[in-house]
């Protein structure tokens, strides 16, 4: 017996099959073979499988009769948990993107140089990675809801310690540390998709969670450059800590555990305990020995990112992500001896990714659907999750001109209307793109929801977190059309690892096996 199987039995036991069922599909009903089976009448099994409203569509996973099943829970509610996790996960990027703008003040007050006040911001961006690998390995053994709820406790602290910080010492520590546990939901949100919502559900789900901390850095600079415009750097800040404290009052009263083991009778279930038992943890410790033990949840990002499609996914992601971030983190260094902005003209111009990631959400809405549907009625009702990579096909055009276009725009000061209609190409094909890497590696891997979202978010924020270091310098040295020429160049290059894994990302599959987690 493999050792992932032994792991798999002494979490939670050994459990009796059908004949046509293995411990793979108790979880989640994916096979890496065969895929998904979709379309109901195409599909053969079990008469007795449960449909979505229109028929025929196949319900996956099946949901138990069991009220406590969150699959079961109603959709009002179900959609407000994943708006308080999006708002949620809207922060991190939200906070570590307002020094952006806050560092031309502060360079100011402290003496020193905006590239050198920056470097807060860097080490803010490492941790935003970083700490999403934390969160999946706590969640897996302590719960998702109290992981949540402690993080952003912390993550309230260290916001507020950033506004009230009186030298850059005190502010870089405390925002290292914000990055850290704020970064939560951008991890988590994930699970509680996995969790909560059916496959036929999740690319919409997944979009919507996307726009959020997709946006999310283009808000941050946008409303702190109309505050420091008339009040101190600090600020912006304070509203950061604002904003945390309601996500946290939003959890405490609203979000509940997802995690539900559906290969334990209704009768066998753990007891869910009341709200602040379930909120502070105590109720999963009591169980946690039906789920994994501590140094499995621990070996469960590692296993992940063994798999070869996993890890040639985030490689993509961080090869054409990176570019975001270091834009974005250094955008009103460019702006101001260009176009000679100030913060408020800085402010007016972030509505511009703004504005491409609504669009990006819109159309990501309905893209991806069409394609998955499209692929499910050509193949008799199966589907495989390399269709989800379809979109970056779409996506792909749009990335290469809005960065060429941006590094020529700004080296020859041409209108900012042409920088700004740049800008906003590169960020709606970021939006569809984050989607469909997302949904490819949780339909590859659904019972490692967490693990896939932390590693995607942590190749986005390390790829950030690189070029934040020399974008300013490279673009001073080489030149805007230079520097953005190379990563057009870049992004175009790395879409041959798309390229692989659709052609032979299911073999990949296939012949890694899949990862036997003792739980989902």
């Amino acid at each position: 017996m493999a050792i992932e199987d032994i792991e798999k039995e002494s979490a939670v036991g050994p459990t009796p099959v059908k004949h046509y069922e293995s411990q793979e599909d108790k979880i989640h009903e994916f096979k890496e073979s065969v895929g998904y089976e979709i379309d109901v009448d195409s599909a053969t099994g079990d008469e007795g499988i449960k449909l979505a409203s229109d028929g025929r569509t196949r319900l996956i996973p099946q949901p138990t009769d069991d009220s406590n099943d969150p699959l079961n829970w109603s959709q009002r509610k179900k959609n407000f948990i994943l708006f308080i996790v999006a708002f949620a996960a809207l922060l991190p990027d939200y906070g570590s993107a307002t020094g952006a703008v806050t560092l031309i003040p502060q360079a100011e007050q402290w003496h020193m140089s905006q590239d050198e006040v920056n470097h807060s911001q860097v080490g803010n961006v490492f941790m935003l990675g970083a700490g999403g690998i934390f969160v999946v390995a706590f969640s897996a053994y302590f719960g998702r809801l109290p992981v949540m709820f402690y993080f952003l406790a912390v993550a309230l602290g260290t916001a507020a310690w950033c506004a009230g910080a009186t030298n850059f010492a005190s502010f870089e520590t405390a925002r290292i540390l914000n990055g850290f546990f704020s970064t939560v939901s951008q991890v988590n949100g994930l699970i509680f998709i996995q969790d909560i919502f059916f496959f036929h559900e999740r690319a919409r789900k997944i979009n919507i969670w996307a726009s959020f901390f997709v946006l999310s850095p283009y808000l941050g600079p946008l409303l702190a450059a109309f505050q420091i415009a008339t009040k101190p750097w600090p600020t912006p800040f304070w509203v950061y800590t604002a904003e945390t404290a309601l996500a946290l009052v939003l959890t405490v009263l609203f979000v509940e555990e997802t995690y539900y083991d559906r290969r334990i009778k209704e009768s066998d279930q753990p007891d869910r305990g009341n709200r602040i038992t379930s909120l502070l943890g105590i109720a999963q410790w009591k169980s946690r020995s039906r789920r994994n033990t501590f140094f499995q949840a621990c070996r469960r990002p590692l296993r992940a990112i063994c798999k070869p499609t996993v890890l040639i996914s985030c490689l993509y992601y961080f090869l054409t992500f990176a570019w975001v971030v270091g834009i974005n983190t250094t955008l009103s260094i460019f702006l101001q001896p260009v176009y000679g902005f100030g913060p408020k003209q800085i402010g007016y111009f972030y509505f511009t990714p703004i504005i491409a990631v609504i669009i990006g959400e819109t159309i990501g809405h309905w893209l991806h659907d069409i394609l998955a549907k499209q692929y499910i009625r050509s193949h008799k009702g199966h589907f495989e999750p390399e269709v989800r990579l379809r979109a970056i096909i779409v996506a792909l055009p749009f990335m290469l001109v809005g960065l060429i276009l941006l590094g020529q725009s700004l080296q020859n000061e041409w209108h900012w209307a042409v920088t700004a209609v740049s800008w906003a190409l590169y960020v709606f094909s970021t939006m569809i793109t984050t989607v469909a890497i997302s949904s490819y590696n949780l339909d590859c891997y659904p019972e490692a929801s967490g693990e896939v979202s932390a590693w995607v978010n942590f190749s986005r924020t390390l790829g950030g977190f690189v070029v934040s270091y020399f974008q300013v310098t490279w673009a001073n040295s080489e030149g805007t059309k230079a520097s953005f020429g190379i990563q057009a160049a870049i992004c175009f290059a790395a879409f041959s690892l798309v390229v692989l894994l659709m052609f032979k990302g299911k073999a990949m599959r296939v012949w890694s096996g899949p990862l036997h987690f003792a739980t989902a």
